[in-house]
C-alpha cells in the first residue's frame, strides 16, 4: 500500500471501544497535566494562525503606505519605519502560513516507520511531519493490526 504525501482528511466514526479508549486517554491527560489539557482544548490552532496571517497582511499594507508617505515627504526615518512595519508583517505571514493552511511541505524529507527520519521502509514516502491526528490514527491502526 503506497502512501502519498498529499494531505487527505477523512472523518471515520470510532467504534464504541475506540470511543471509550479515547475518553480514558482524555481523562488521564486532564489528571496528569490539567494546564496542558486546557491549552489544547481552547481553540483551533489554525484559526489563531489565520488571524495572525490576516494581521500580518494588514501590517504589510500599512507599512507600504507609511513607506509611500516617507517618499512623498522627504523623511527618511518615516520610510525606514514603514519598511520595518511591512517587514514585520511579512515575517508574521511567513511564519504562520503553514499552520494557517495546514499545508504539508512538498520538499519534506521522507520518514520511516513510526515517523523516524532516515529509516526508510514501508512508509518512507510520507511527509516528515504529519498532523497529530493522522499520526495517532496510524499508530492506533498499526497497534491493532499486529
Amino acid at each position: 500500500m503506497a502512501c502519498s504525501t498529499a494531505h487527505l482528511e477523512v472523518d471515520v466514526p470510532l467504534s464504541e471501544h475506540e470511543q471509550r479508549l479515547l475518553e480514558q486517554i482524555e481523562r488521564a491527560l486532564v489528571d496528569d497535566d490539567p494546564k496542558f489539557a486546557s491549552t489544547v482544548r481552547t481553540g483551533d490552532r489554525r484559526q489563531k494562525a489565520r488571524r495572525k496571517v490576516q494581521v500580518g497582511i494588514g501590517l504589510v499594507v500599512v507599512g507600504l503606505a507609511i513607506v509611500l508617505g516617507g517618499a512623498v515627504l522627504p523623511q527618511v526615518l518615516v520610510g525606514v519605519a514603514g519598511f520595518l512595519v511591512a517587514f514585520g508583517g511579512a515575517a508574521l505571514v511567513v511564519l504562520n502560513y503553514k499552520n494557517a493552511t495546514g499545508a504539508v511541505e512538498a520538499g519534506a524529507p521522507a520518514a520511516g516507520p513510526a515517523g523516524r527520519p532516515g529509516r526508510g521502509g514501508k512508509g518512507s514516502s510520507r511527509a516528515r511531519r504529519q498532523p497529530l491526528k493522522n499520526r495517532l490514527e496510524e499508530r492506533f491502526r498499526r497497534r491493532y493490526d499486529q
